[in-house]
This record gives C-alpha cells, sequence and structure tokens, in this order.
C-alpha cells in the first residue's frame, strides 16, 4: 500500500459506523453492557465483511 493510497484510505470510517450501528441497535432493544459490547462485534464483523467481500476492488 502506497503512502497516497494511506492517506486516502477511509476503510476505518466503515468500521467506526459498523461499531456504532451494532451498539445502537442493540442498545435500543436491551440496556445490558455485556449485549451491547457484543453487538459492536457483530457491527465490527459486518463492517468488514462488507469492505472485504462487497466493496473490495471498486474504485472510487
Amino acid at each position: 500500500m502506497s503512502t497516497e493510497e494511506n492517506k486516502n484510505s477511509f476503510e476505518w470510517v466503515w468500521y467506526v459506523i459498523g461499531l456504532l450501528t451494532g451498539m445502537l441497535a442493540v442498545l435500543a432493544v436491551t440496556t445490558s453492557f455485556g449485549y451491547v459490547v457484543l453487538g459492536g462485534i457483530l457491527g465490527l464483523i459486518f463492517a468488514a465483511v462488507f469492505l472485504n467481500k462487497i466493496v473490495k476492488g471498486r474504485e472510487y
């Protein structure tokens, strides 16, 4: 990965969005801290699948 590609890489945004939406979705259903953490982990997994399988190689 070149330094120019590193400057323009916004993949971390998708991971943050996945983390937050997973946590907020579980928080809307239950207020248990353990389930909120589990929802965040599931959100990160869905973000990783989205980036690596669905949009891999797509030009912006």
